[in-house]
């Protein structure tokens, strides 16, 4: 009898062990790709600190990397990140590394040479890698898309944009290379190429690194947009955003379902389309480009399609009406957005019309050229990451800008407009915070406890 009782007992306890386990699980995210799972820039992880301690947060782990502008990815105990040395200008070579998630131990590492001839911003590659299942996908500045097995960095199949689709990369205007990072939607990888003939987006088999479908002239620049699928009006819609236009695709067959005309000068379409679902005013689609502002999509409610519901007026990067963002993207809670302009000014904007509300330089501290900041949220508060290398706890409404608590979280190392910057978009993941410089990659805690698991 008493042998059944202890037999029940440890099956009740395995059962709550495992329930538990399946809890604590749930409470824990990866950062598999840009901006997170879906491309959102939402961290809905718990157990996160409420306020950032004054001497910085606790250091997980260090690891000493080279040159990049690349951010981690962060996929079953894996840390994914790319990085660049030049061995004799314009020649180097680009790494891809993945880390062991707990301790920072590299695990494997996979590099290629690399071609930086003209090529402005040339300290290394700028997209994130994306990890699906047994594959990381990564992207060089120079062209070079490489498909790794997640385990051993293996290469399963590469492609070069330049020599495979004759991407005109000398010909564009200010030449930051290929930073877009690739998305994968089932058994499709889908990238912004800027390829000849009609290869300004092209979808690759994941397995095998075919083409299944190319779409899209590439007379304009492509940018460095990040494709992204929203589901609207019926339809899964694969939009793309290049220096011409804003577009919507079929992502199974690249059939084109709306263009609407947008030009941006100096390739500067960086920032994901982002998607606001007002209840209101309906589906709504967001691009901001540094020289030529905000443009407001409203897409319609029964079938892919879209029309104008406002733009902003101006066209410099000085003189800026609404918000001219660079590399962020921007913030929608409730009626209002809230992002970065081309100077580093903090705005708030009215999600109807585009009107600006307040402005505050406090986040970034400097105004000049260029100046920017990355922003996620969590719950009803927002993490941000200036270009000074701090990390900023803050809540976001109508009446202003309202800051918790910020830290240093890391040295910013690369010289842009006379200033040392950091322009990294971290990862968070299994509450932590990973980002890197030109020198290291490093793992903070956030835990509420203090705790690195």
């Amino acid at each position: 009898m008493k042998r059944r009782v202890r037999a029940i007992m440890w099956v009740v306890g395995f059962v709550f062990a495992s329930a538990l386990a399946r809890t604590v699980a749930l409470h824990a995210e990866d950062w598999p790709r840009y901006r997170g799972k879906g491309d959102l820039g939402v961290w809905n992880e718990t157990g996160i600190v409420d306020t950032l301690p004054p001497g910085g947060l606790p250091v997980r782990w260090r690891t000493a990397i080279k040159n990049g502008f690349s951010g981690p990815a962060v996929a079953d105990g894996r840390v994914f990140i790319t990085d660049f040395e030049y061995k004799k200008r314009p020649r180097g070579t680009e790494r891809a590394l993945a880390l062991d998630e707990r301790t920072g131990r590299i695990l494997w590492t996979q590099e290629w040479e690399a071609d930086y001839r003209g090529i402005g911003w040339d300290r290394g590659p700028g997209a994130i890698p994306t990890v699906e299942g047994d594959r990381v996908f990564v992207l060089g500045r120079a062209g070079e898309l490489l498909a790794l097995d997640v385990k051993t960095g293996e290469v399963l199949w590469r492609k070069n944009y330049v020599k495979d689709y004759h991407a005109d990369r000398e010909h564009w205007g200010f030449d930051f290379g290929f930073a877009a990072p690739p998305l994968v939607d089932g058994d499709r990888l889908i990238c912004l190429v800027g390829g000849e003939p009609d290869a300004m987006v092209v979808a690759f088999d994941t397995r095998t690194g075919k083409e299944i479908w190319r779409a899209l002239s590439s007379e304009v620049e492509p940018g460095y947009s990040p494709p992204h699928i929203i589901d609207v009006g019926g339809a899964r819609q694969l939009i793309t955003w290049d220096t011409g236009r804003v577009s919507s695709l079929d992502p199974v067959t690249g059939k084109v379902y709306w263009l609407y005309p947008y030009r941006s000068q100096g390739t500067m379409t960086i920032m994901t389309p982002l998607l606001i679902e007002h209840k209101e005013l309906g589906p709504l689609l967001m691009v901001s480009s540094y020289f030529n502002g905000s443009l407001m999509l409203a897409l319609d409610k029964d079938k892919p399609g879209a029309h104008l519901l406002w733009k902003g007026n101006s066209e410099s990067e000085i003189v800026t009406d609404g918000l001219h963002a660079i590399m962020n993207v921007p913030v929608v809670i409730g009626d209002y957005i809230y992002g970065f302009c081309s100077y580093g000014q903090f705005r708030a904007l009215k999600l109807a019309t585009g009107e600006r509300v307040w402005e505050t330089q406090d986040v970034t501290k400097f105004k000049r050229r260029h100046t920017t900041a990355f922003m996620i949220r969590h719950g009803d508060r927002v993490f941000i990451t200036n270009d000074s290398g701090e990390l900023i706890i803050a809540k976001l409404a109508p009446d202003g800008y309202h800051e918790i608590s910020r830290t240093q979280l890391i040295k910013p190392t690369y010289e842009n407009q006379r200033r040392i910057v950091n322009w990294i978009h971290p990862a968070y993941a299994n509450k932590h915070i990973i980002t890197r410089n030109d020198e290291e990659i490093v793992s903070y805690s956030m835990a509420a406890d203090g705790k690195s698991e």
